[in-house]
């Protein structure tokens, strides 16, 4: 499959990683959309969403970590803030 036929996805995180699950359902649909070999996967963050991106975080009891989920998608995708 060229670049030209994938579906190309833009995600844009304005939301900060912990307190609301805005951040973390996106990513959580990233993640899965990500694994199609169809598909092209962009993570914009912007405004209180570029902390979900901070090295090191310290994941509040009953959250998930962002910062890995963030990672995981990097490895296959783009991430820009």
């Amino acid at each position: 499959m060229t670049e030209a036929q994938k579906t190309s996805y833009l995600f844009i995180v304005n939301d900060s990683p912990y307190g609301s699950e805005r951040p973390f359902n996106a990513l959580r649909l990233a993640l899965k959309l990500v694994q199609r070999p169809e598909a092209r996967m962009r993570i914009f963050l912007i405004g209180d969403g570029v902390n979900c991106a901070v090295a090191g975080q310290k994941t509040p009891e009953g959250y998930y970590n962002v910062e890995r989920m963030l990672k995981s998608i990097a490895r296959r995708g783009e991430v820009a803030t």
